[in-house]
């Protein structure tokens, strides 16, 4: 049995191949949806890349040689809590979250009704001064629910009764205004401006 010998070369296999035209004009989808519009290779796509928090026109950082985007944002770590904008201010924070600066004002108020005058910062004291207002009014009307009240806000009980004993007398005609804050040097060490608030 005599064997035949076949030569393949790449230019039978393409002369052997069907010709296929490349213009786009001939190729079409057989399964082209209705509302389907042509997208040209070269046009931009639709919707941009996403850029997350990142602002649209970043302002460099000359200082760092870095290009991130965290110049630009204020994160306030307030116990887990991002803030950016507090346009009101209405509450007085201290640098703390709110159980910690209700116990803080709690403590002043009674430190204040207890000694007659304490040394502060100025933001405490200025914060503070309200609520021992509000603890001479609640002593001036002097019944049972008031007094209660201001157990609940007191830590002491016996500057309570105290209060309540003798601040008919001092400020029965006096209407608001009962401390006074009078401002000293600042404290060493940080600076922090100091003040003395007092009773009047």
């Amino acid at each position: 049995m005599a064997s035949a010998t076949t030569t393949w070369s790449m230019s039978s296999l393409k002369s052997s191949l069907p010709s296929i035209s490349t213009s786009t004009s001939s190729v079409r989808c057989s399964f082209r949806p209705p509302n389907f519009t042509r997208v040209k290779p070269n046009c931009k796509p639709v919707f941009g890349s996403f850029l997350g928090l990142a602002p649209l026109n970043p302002i460099p950082n000359l200082t760092s040689g870095n290009n991130s985007y965290e110049h630009n944002f204020t994160i306030i770590d307030n116990g887990g809590r991002v803030s950016a904008m507090r346009h009101g201010r209405r509450v007085p924070k201290l640098n703390r979250p709110p159980d910690q600066r209700k116990a803080l004002l709690r403590g002043l108020t009674t430190q204040l009704l207890k000694h007659g005058r304490i040394k502060t910062t100025r933001a405490r004291a200025s914060a503070v001064r309200k609520y021992v207002d509000k603890m001479i009014t609640l002593a001036k009307e002097g019944s049972l629910h008031k007094r209660r009240q201001a157990l609940g806000f007191i830590y002491e009980k016996q500057i309570v009764h105290a209060l309540f004993a003798e601040v008919p007398e001092r400020y029965g005609e006096r209407n608001g205004g009962y401390t006074r804050i009078i401002r000293t040097l600042p404290r060493r060490g940080d600076n922090a401006p100091m003040a003395y608030i007092e009773l009047v």
